[in-house]
């Protein structure tokens, strides 16, 4: 039968020495004069791209090498070069017409000052472990305006309305790199974002979606969108003309009444500004005049934003309708 206590004292002891030979082993390592070598990642950074060239493909962020030091030195390179400009190897591309392939230790051998450790360091480079090469493929620079697609998601609170769709500005940025790849963009998406119960107005920044491809540079880098929230309420709109349209030429026709009043449903502040014109309110002459008939119920036409319309009054129009004399 497991013994509980036991089991409990025995991790205690455990973590009780983890510490204790943690601190005896940096104690070595730090202190220690001794010379060590040691594997660490450095950033790898392309200097003196060639005028109007853009690279095609992607050049590791990084590489892995050894360096030489005491323990000292090593510890302090551990703590210091994420934090350090110099530390870095440098890959010179100035002479690159559109193709080379970098052979890293090769390359350094022959360029040792490429290698760039800050003095302060106190380590030696030995050499680069991974990767053995690196392959530069470069293309003409383009440039090229594109449109934006706006991907924010607005949910408005019960009793609102979004009045159209969001607005996107700017609606087109401007992007950059190689000539391939920038052609092949048709447009630019932003990042996915949802605002849910949305009770006023909103202005949202998005980032761009990231491309596969992170060498296409945007100008700017960012765009702004806003969707106009406002309180669902209704209006009632009067002295609506009624038109009436295609009429033959051998006739004339005069709508009784020629105006109705009707109700808007929409964001306050938007049917607040919709005037008697904005409505269209018609009767088809030619296709719907019948002589054995006197009264018609006519089409109406709203501006887009309008939620929906009701209570026209009157309903049906009566077309009086008289032959022109000769």
């Amino acid at each position: 039968m497991l013994d509980i206590k036991a089991f409990f004292n025995k991790q205690k002891i455990i973590l009780a020495l983890g510490p204790i030979g943690l601190a005896c082993l940096l104690w070595v390592f730090v202190v220690s004069g001794n010379t060590y070598s040691l594997d660490v990642n450095i950033p790898i950074e392309g200097r003196n791209l060639p005028a109007r060239k853009a690279l095609k493909e992607e050049v590791p962020e990084h590489a892995r090498i050894k360096l030489k030091g005491t323990g000292r030195a090593l510890f302090k390179t551990l703590l210091l070069k994420s934090f350090m400009s110099e530390f870095k190897l440098v890959l010179d591309l100035e002479r690159i017409s559109e193709e080379y392939d970098f052979y890293l230790n090769d390359y350094f051998e022959r360029y040792p000052q490429k290698v760039v450790i800050a003095p302060l360091l106190e380590v030696e480079y030995i050499e680069v472990i991974y990767p053995d090469s690196i392959h530069i493929s470069l293309d003409a620079y383009r440039e090229k305006v594109v449109s934006v697609k706006q991907r924010l998601l607005v949910h408005p609170a019960a009793g609102y309305t979004m009045v159209g769709d969001p607005v996107i500005k700017p609606k087109q940025v401007q992007i950059a790199g190689s000539r391939e790849i920038v052609e092949s963009i048709e447009f630019i998406s932003t990042v996915r974002d949802t605002i849910a119960n949305a009770v006023s107005s909103i202005t949202k920044t998005l980032q761009f979606e990231v491309l596969p491809n992170k060498l296409v540079e945007y100008t700017p880098n960012q765009v702004s969108v806003r969707a106009d929230i406002q309180p669902i309420t209704e209006r009632i709109i009067s002295d609506v003309q009624v038109a009436i349209l295609n009429i033959r030429p051998d006739v004339r026709v005069f709508p009784s009444p020629q105006s109705v009043s009707l109700t808007v449903i929409g964001g306050a502040d938007y049917i607040a500004n919709i005037q008697p014109k904005d409505i269209q309110v018609s009767i088809d002459f030619n296709k719907r005049w019948n002589p054995g008939q006197t009264w018609y119920e006519p089409e109406v036409r709203v501006p887009d934003h309008v939620i929906e319309w009701m209570d026209l009054s009157p309903r049906n129009i009566e077309l009086v309708v008289t032959r022109k004399s000769q």
